[in-house]
Parts: structure tokens; C-alpha cells; sequence
């Protein structure tokens, strides 16, 4: 094949990977607005709204960049996970137990300079995380357990070890005092706090981190052998197996990394807060935000490439923050907006089986036509596929 069609045939594939996403968005917001018609609203006023809050002003876009941290690091952990054909579902187990040891890390040590001091928390965090990504690694190369449970069931067991830590030995011990035991730790060290990039707006180096996360991602995958291993062992396992590559050891690498992402991302959640603590409601949801699940969602809608994942990310990150001033705009019922961003959760999932239909309808039309462009030119069919 010569390499302008391969060149076309790369184009046509990215194409459709950010086409048949994009129309899954466009169909959940048109279904949406059905919705919001029905209650009386006026969609298109509240669209505009919504994404004029996430992007209309330099105080949207820095809101929306916040909100798009957790977000891209989740998403690039997922793509890692996904691309070794591994499915990580506990993001946000990750994203606490990264938090949590994180946050012990800063209240056991709260005199270290900042230099020292956000690296060591945040490389605590990555850890943290890499290994609650580890465990059912190990159990999915060496026990055949599926990832699917064993990670929804370790989100089970973070919950549980934070809502122990937090009413207990972490609690704010003014909380304590007072009576109200709300389930938060004390300030956390100043010196510990993420600086802002920006005077005047809640943008801070968070921000920064995971955009050149998301870059090293990217090279990790494509650019170094370890990289290659984890995606041969993600395209064949029996194949990886047959080259001489450690199939298992990959699997655990593979969630170990995508953990590693969700982990630091906990920890970023508690080191860049406005509160600067740890605090939740008792469930993940109260701290992540449920950015461990949409995370999922903006590896998919970028086609599982760590670089798309950035704008992938900034976008359901303004849609977060843009839904919220949808609701005041509009006064339209909470439970609204959670059923528009399901809808788009469940739109942009699906379009993932359509891109891969559509994938492999061009790889099938391509292998027909191959034969028959040789057997045009006088060429031997067999050998001209030889020759590739």
C-alpha cells in the first residue's frame, strides 16, 4: 500500500474517531432539549448559557480548566488500562486512596519547604493510587479474576477505609470539639498548596501537571518499548505471549499506570481545593465528583489517545460547570441536569460500538479492494500482499 493512501486512510480513521463521538454529544443535547421543552424551558437560551459560562470569559474558561483536571487524568489512566485491553472501573477508589495517603503524608511532615513539599505528596498520591491499580492486576494475570469486579469492588473498599480514616484519625480535631464531626481533615499545610497560574482566577498548577501528564502518556504509549508491549498485549494476548512478551506482568503494569493517573488526581482534588482538606459526605461521590466514571467517558469520546483527551476533557469539564449555570438560569429541577449528563455518558458509551462497526466495515471494503486494484495493474494479488 503506498503511503498516501495509508496517509489517507490515517485521516479517514482519526475522522471518524472524533466525528461519531461528537454526533453522540450533539444527539444527548438535542434529546435534551426535548426535556428541557418539556418542562417549559427554552433550550437554546439555555445552551447558550450553559457554554457561555464554561467558555465565554476568562473566569468560565478557568473554572472550566478546574473542572477538566480530574477529568484528563482519569481519562489518560483509562486510555493506558484500555489500550492493553484492561477495563478500569475503579477510578475513584484510586483517585481516594491516592487522596488519603497523600493528606497523611502532609499532616505527619507539615514543616517541609513547598519544593519539596508538593512533589512528595503529589508522588504519594501517584503511588498510592498505582498500587489499588495493582492489586487487580495481579488478580486478573495470576487468578483470571475479572477487572471489572474486582475494581468496582476495591471503590467498595476505599469508600469504607476513607469514612473510617476521616471520622476517626484524620478528623479535624476542631470538628471534634465542637461537636459536629464533620468528616474533613484539618487545613493542610500551607506549604503544601498548589500555586495559582493566573492572579485572580481558581486555575492552578494542577492544571499544568496533568496537560504535561497527558504528554508524557502519549509517549509512554507510542514512543518507548514498554509502550509497545502493553499494546501488542492489548491488540493479542496470545500473540504478545508467542513474541516473548510478559503478558502478565504487562496486565499489572497496565492498571498499575492507569491507577497512577487516578491517584494523582486525588491528590491534586485535595492540594488545589479552595478548603485545602480532605472532606466527603461518606460516599466517593462527595469527594471525586464522579470524575473516576467520567473520567471513562472522555478516554472514549477521544478515541482512547491521551493527546485528544485534552480537549476531550475541557469540553465535559465545561459542560459541568456550564450545567450548573443552566439550572440557575433556567430554574429547572436539579435532577435535570444529572439526567442530561447521563444522557450524554450513555450516548457517547454507545458511539464507541458504532466506531468500531464503522472501523470495521473500512478495514473489510479496504482488504476487497486491495486484490482487485493489483489484479487492475497486471500485479500478482498474493505477492503485491507479500511485498506489504
Amino acid at each position: 500500500m503506498s503511503p498516501e493512501v495509508n496517509r489517507v486512510n490515517h485521516f479517514k480513521a482519526n475522522l471518524i474517531r472524533i466525528v461519531i463521538p461528537a454526533c453522540a454529544v450533539v444527539s444527548a443535547l438535542l434529546l435534551g432539549a426535548v426535556m428541557l421543552g418539556t418542562l417549559g424551558a427554552n433550550p437554546l437560551s439555555g445552551y447558550v448559557t450553559m457554554f457561555s459560562a464554561a467558555f465565554g470569559n476568562l473566569e468560565g474558561l478557568a473554572n472550566t480548566a478546574v473542572k477538566s483536571i480530574p477529568l484528563l487524568l482519569v481519562g489518560i489512566g483509562i486510555c493506558i488500562a484500555f489500550r492493553s485491553s484492561v477495563i478500569n472501573i475503579g477510578g475513584e477508589g484510586q483517585m481516594v486512596v491516592g487522596a488519603l495517603l497523600a493528606s497523611v503524608t502532609a499532616l505527619a511532615a507539615p514543616d517541609l519547604p513547598s519544593v519539596v513539599f508538593i512533589p512528595l505528596v503529589l508522588t504519594v498520591g501517584f503511588a498510592g493510587g498505582a498500587v489499588w491499580g495493582a492489586i487487580p492486576g495481579a488478580l486478573k494475570a495470576y487468578f483470571n479474576v475479572s477487572e471489572i469486579l474486582s475494581t468496582i469492588m476495591l471503590n467498595i473498599v476505599a469508600v469504607q477505609i476513607m469514612n473510617f480514616m476521616l471520622r476517626g484519625p484524620m478528623i479535624d480535631p476542631e470538628e471534634v470539639a465542637r461537636g459536629t464531626r464533620i468528616p474533613q481533615t484539618a487545613r493542610l499545610p500551607e506549604n503544601t498548596d498548589l500555586p495559582m497560574l493566573l492572579d485572580g482566577l481558581r486555575v492552578h498548577l494542577g492544571f499544568l501537571i496533568a496537560l504535561l501528564a497527558a504528554v508524557a502518556v502519549w509517549v509512554l504509549l507510542w514512543r518507548t518499548a514498554l509502550g509497545f508491549r502493553l499494546r501488542s498485549v492489548g491488540l493479542s494476548r496470545d500473540a504478545a505471549r508467542y513474541a516473548g512478551i510478559p503478558v502478565k506482568r504487562s496486565i499489572i503494569t497496565a492498571l498499575a499506570f492507569s491507577g497512577a493517573m487516578a491517584g494523582l488526581a486525588g491528590a491534586i482534588l485535595v492540594f488545589g481545593s479552595e478548603s485545602h482538606r480532605m472532606v466527603t459526605d461518606g460516599s466517593s461521590t462527595g469527594f471525586t465528583g464522579s470524575a473516576g466514571f467520567n473520567g471513562i467517558v472522555v478516554a472514549l469520546f477521544a478515541g482512547l489517545h491521551p493527546l485528544w483527551s485534552i480537549p476531550s476533557a475541557l469540553l465535559f469539564g465545561g459542560m459541568l460547570v456550564g450545567a450548573n449555570a443552566l439550572q440557575r438560569a433556567l430554574q429547572v429541577p436539579s435532577a435535570l441536569i444529572i439526567a442530561l449528563n447521563g444522557l450524554i455518558v450513555v450516548f457517547v458509551v454507545s458511539s464507541e460500538y458504532f466506531r468500531q462497526r464503522v472501523q470495521r466495515g473500512r478495514e473489510v471494503a479496504q482488504t476487497l479492494d486491495e486484490p482487485a486494484a493489483g489484479v487492475a495493474a497486471g500485479a500478482d494479488p498474493q505477492l503485491e500482499r507479500v511485498v506489504e
